[in-house]
């Protein structure tokens, strides 16, 4: 599903990775999946299609694994080499829609990237646009290809945003068969893909359309 070869893949890192050096690529093509990929959690197809990077790219939206997978493949497209990072999270800022459907504020198979730069692992979690940050008072995550990118602990008003509860482990491609087990078992509410994320979140935070 880190479909690297594909060519819509390989046009998006072509045009997204500037720079002299392996990092500042990294850099860049963090940037773009970032902000030039929507976030939408409602839009969860577990199905080898819809968990490709260049289904995410194609679509401009995905929820944490496509962006996720989306990112390592236009690294290892780039020449970085890249893969997926796994982890049990809290997530206290959610909209009703998402708590209902869930039934917890549990997120089994979060998903980050795990970039190769200057000998070691860096993590870099490419789920929040900046728009939808600045929607919900969350701090944006940024990456310099030196330090690892995870989430904030705290919003801007100093409230819980992002508690990490286990650690799944690194992966060269979405473990999709062990994802939908653990959906299937703690989230059966999830197979309504009704609504619109972005309208629900302008709502809810007293923002007009965004």
């Amino acid at each position: 599903m880190v479909d690297s070869d594909h060519p819509e893949v390989l046009a998006y890192a072509r045009q997204h990775a500037r720079g002299s050096s392996d990092r500042e690529r990294a850099v860049a093509l963090y940037l773009a999946v970032r902000d030039g990929i929507r976030y939408d959690p409602y839009q969860i197809s577990l199905t080898p299609q819809g968990m490709k990077a260049s289904t995410a790219i194609q679509r401009g939206l995905g929820w944490c694994v496509p962006k996720a997978a989306a990112l390592a493949a236009v690294c290892r497209a780039a020449g970085i080499p890249a893969r997926l990072g796994f982890a049990d999270v809290r997530n206290h800022l959610s909209t009703e829609r998402m708590r209902q459907r869930m039934q917890t504020d549990t997120f089994y198979w979060h998903g980050y990237t795990e970039i190769w730069l200057d000998g070691a692992w860096r993590k870099a979690t490419p789920a929040f646009n900046l728009s939808l940050c600045d929607r919900f008072g969350l701090l944006p995550l940024e990456f310099d290809g030196i330090h690892d990118s995870i989430y904030h602990p705290y919003d801007r008003e100093g409230r819980r945003h992002m508690e990490y509860l286990a650690q799944r482990g690194s992966f060269n491609d979405v473990p999709l068969a062990a994802m939908r087990a653990d959906f299937d078992r703690h989230y059966p509410g999830l197979d309504d893909t009704s609504g619109d994320f972005m309208a629900d979140v302008a709502r809810e935070t007293g923002g007009g359309a965004a």
